[in-house]
């Protein structure tokens, strides 16, 4: 997938260079007064008759006033050529960049800072069996995919001449696609990031050594770390991977970064049928990383959320069953570290390898490493000719020529049937739980907690993924010499799953979700179990459940941590009181008392991180330095900073807290004064100007031009309260972009958000609609009768075949 954040950082470099080298030119970028009203020249057209090439008769699309469109088609054919078409017209910016960065293609319209991006990509392509490939999906993949981007294509030749304001701004115009498009690996990359973790991992093992590192991030479940013997760790860090690291997209984030799913049983709920709720976190960009659409032909009534550049949706309901996703984390990824050296003259000779030739050695033979030369079109440069090279476990992402070793990437992605999302086109269809588990076993990438519900009352959940079987953790890097391969992959019958459990309540939120003696590790590094615990603190005294309940309960900013940590804090506070010299700025180290305005605000508040609060500023700023000092001080201890740590566990640091000797009152206390300063620097001195939403704010932040970014928005919660709302230096980089409550007892009653709109062209209506609705926590109803649909239809668009 693309993330929007991407061309913020390459901005700079994109707007000095020159025009494109190989990407076809566009009309010149308008002049800035006359920018906005360009931009709504360049809209789509939303009402009355289009002929669109290759449809076979007219379809139907109703779009409400939320700028949902409703497609209503004779055929499967002319259902997704029209979905093609409509996506692109709101979306066609944001589907070609995200097509040019799974292709390896970016550097043509961004200029030499996307080149190690662009060889990552074509390194990571698939090249596999093209035949399993596309029957891994759907019998009928290829077809359904062959009319989606005939679609996008007809919209292409539609509006070349005119396209979106941002080929203007960048000086080049739309392609057409191919079917190939949908197949790139890189849209779930971000999905599988055990490779960041593996190298980081083992730079501090390196470091600090094995125990230190498990005492400080520790698995879950807990597992020894096991370093290779004779393996050396150190020079192993984020180098190690190139340019895999910016295949992730900016801002830098850790591969969990959270999703909530729950599902609960009519015996729980207020009309006696199931409720699924689901509300994906990812990060926030403009537009929307995802796209709603309501899907409707001969075999099709499905609707929901899914990537733009996909057919189909992921998350939603058809006419029976309704579904939800969050990531699982299984491990599917290693760092191999190969011993490299040239080929022996004998090799080379035997095997009329060029003399330049290089080896790696794997099972006590020597290898020749598989190397081709690619052509990487640079705007504002010549071409650039890269060579990228494999061994038996992937490609070599990086090389340390001092050691005489380089670094290999295995990935699920060079499997069949591994393009992220793409299974949905089974999914979408199933009608009960045997085509639900069937659906779940074509699922292999990225891994997801998919939740179930039907109108017959059944609930369920699969942890569907492609599980690489392993004869060690997968924590750390390993050798490339034979010992630690693959012993094939989990059958899907054996996936973690769940039907109808007697609790009547299924939750998942990315934490570890493995059975009570269940035999295969998915993984050891699930996300802290904090959101999961509060939903199920949440639902198990509820009866009656709403979907307006659910909805609430995706809004929840209760943080249990706080809840846990804040009388440590009081307690110091009153333990000292009156002793002066354990804090430094006139806060709690001088006047210890419950007086203390900043200390009383903390000892009244009900551990709610509302964005009107002092007392969540307070807690969270002080959070933020108890582990800066905690962690940082066990770093320095061995010549690393806290910056270089992978973040803190929020298990660990409570038990440092609460551990006598280990987080004292002195540690607590000067924490805390360090947060008042840190507000300060911030906020200034007024407690009047002091509310975490003055802190804590979401942007939505066009990527190329100002004048199209969206108000600052104030929020609640953090990255571990239900309403997850993380990210770097106390703004709100990730969350639930897309949310939706579905009513299994009532479609119509549905509910679902998408911020900012549905639309990713400045001056659309559906620019940025919705981002009011997501910032007070509320919803639109996600209509899905036709009576409901035509009620609550605001345009109306016919696409006809061209006349003969």
């Amino acid at each position: 997938m693309w993330r929007l954040a991407l061309l913020s950082i390459l901005l700079p470099s994109l707007l000095l260079a020159a025009a494109p080298a190989a990407a076809p030119l566009a009309p010149p970028p308008p002049s800035p007064p006359l920018l906005a009203e360009q931009a709504r020249g360049r809209l789509a057209q939303l009402d009355g008759t289009v002929a669109v090439p290759g449809l076979l008769a007219e379809v139907e699309v109703r779009r409400d006033r939320y700028g949902v469109p409703h497609i209503y088609a004779g055929s499967q054919h002319d259902l997704f050529l029209a979905q093609g078409y409509v996506v692109a017209q709101d979306r066609l910016f944001q589907m070609e960049m995200a097509r040019r960065a799974g292709e390896g293609r970016l550097a043509e319209v961004l200029g030499p800072a996307a080149v190690g991006r662009d060889r990552f990509a074509r390194l990571l392509a698939y090249r596999g069996d093209r035949s399993a490939e596309w029957a891994s999906y759907a019998p009928d993949a290829r077809e359904i995919v062959g009319a989606f981007v005939a679609g996008v294509n007809a919209y292409i030749a539609e509006v070349k001449d005119r396209p979106p304001i941002e080929f203007s701004l960048l000086g080049f115009a739309p392609e057409p696609w191919t079917e190939e498009v949908v197949l790139d690996r890189m849209a779930a990359l971000a999905m599988t990031g055990n490779a960041l973790s593996e190298v980081h991992r083992a730079h501090l093992v390196a470091v600090m050594g094995a125990a230190t590192v498990e005492q400080l991030w520790p698995g879950d479940p807990p597992h020894h770390l096991d370093p290779v013997p004779g393996l050396d760790l150190a020079g192993i860090d984020a180098a190690s991977l190139g340019a895999a690291r910016e295949a992730y997209g900016p801002p830098p984030y850790p591969h969990l970064t959270g999703s909530n799913n729950w599902v609960v049983s009519g015996k729980r709920t207020a009309s006696g049928k199931p409720l699924l709720a689901n509300d994906p976190h990812r990060a926030l960009t403009l537009p929307s990383l995802r796209y709603v659409s309501h899907l409707v032909a001969p075999g099709w009534d499905v609707i929901g959320a899914g990537e733009p550049h996909l057919p189909g949706v992921a998350a939603g309901h058809n006419e029976r069953i309704a579904f939800g996703f969050t990531v699982v984390g299984m491990d599917q990824q290693d760092v191999y570290v190969e011993a490299v050296a040239p080929c022996t003259a004998a090799l080379r000779e035997r095997r009329h390898l060029p003399t330049d030739s290089r080896c790696y050695r794997m099972e006590g033979e020597e290898r020749p490493i598989e190397v081709r030369s690619e052509t990487i079109a640079v705007k504002g440069e010549a071409p650039r000719t890269v060579q990228l090279a494999w061994t038996a476990h992937g490609p070599i992402v990086a090389e340390d020529p001092a050691r005489g070793r380089a670094f290999a990437l295995r990935f699920v992605g060079s499997e069949p049937g591994t393009a992220g999302y793409l299974a949905q086109l089974t999914l979408d269809r199933a009608q009960n739980w045997p085509g639900f588990l069937a659906a779940m076993a074509r699922w292999k990438l990225p891994s997801e907690n998919i939740v179930y519900a039907d109108v017959d009352g059944n609930i369920g959940w699969v942890a569907a993924g492609l599980l690489p079987l392993r004869r060690w953790t997968g924590l750390l890097p390993v050798p490339g010499d034979g010992r630690f391969e693959w012993q094939g992959f989990l059958p899907a019958r054996e996936l973690p799953q769940a039907f109808n459990p007697p609790s009547g309540l299924i939750v998942t939120a990315n934490d570890n979700v493995l059975p009570p003696g269940y035999p295969h590790p998915l993984s050891y590094e699930f996300a802290p179990a904090l959101r999961s615990q509060r939903i199920r603190e949440v639902l198990s005294r509820a009866d009656r459940l709403t979907a307006e309940d659910c909805a609430a309960l995706q809004g929840d900013d209760l943080s249990l941590l706080a809840r846990r940590l804040v009388p440590r804090l009081l307690a110091a506070a009153r333990a000292h009181r009156g002793i002066g010299g354990i804090g430094g700025i006139g806060g709690i180290g001088g006047s210890s008392d419950l007086a203390d305005p900043d200390v009383a605000v903390l000892a009244a508040w009900d551990f709610h991180l509302r964005p009107d609060g002092a007392a969540p500023l307070l807690f969270e700023t002080w959070l933020a330095a108890l582990a800066k000092r905690l962690y940082g001080e066990r770093m320095a201890a061995h010549g690393l900073s806290y910056a270089q740590a992978p973040g803190y566990d929020p298990e660990v640091l409570a038990h440092l807290v609460e551990t006598p000797g280990e987080g004292g009152d002195a540690a607590v206390l000067a924490a805390f004064d360090d947060a008042r300063a840190e507000i300060r620097s911030h906020l200034g001195p007024d407690r009047a100007r002091w509310s975490w939403g003055a802190l804590h704010q979401a942007h939505f932040r066009h990527p190329l031009e100002p004048a199209f970014d969206l108000p600052a928005v104030a929020r609640g919660g953090d990255g571990n309260t239900v309403n997850a709302t993380g990210g770097a230096g106390f703004a709100q980089q990730f969350g639930a972009s897309y949310r939706e409550v579905l009513d299994l007892a009532d479609w119509d009653r549905s509910l679902a958000v998408n911020v900012p709109g549905q639309s990713g062209q400045p001056g659309s209506p559906y620019y940025g609609d919705l981002l009011p609705l997501w910032a007070e926590g509320r919803y639109f109803p996600l209509l899905y009768s036709r009576p409901r649909v035509e009620k609550e239809t605001a345009h109306l668009l016919h696409l006809t075949p061209p006349r003969p």
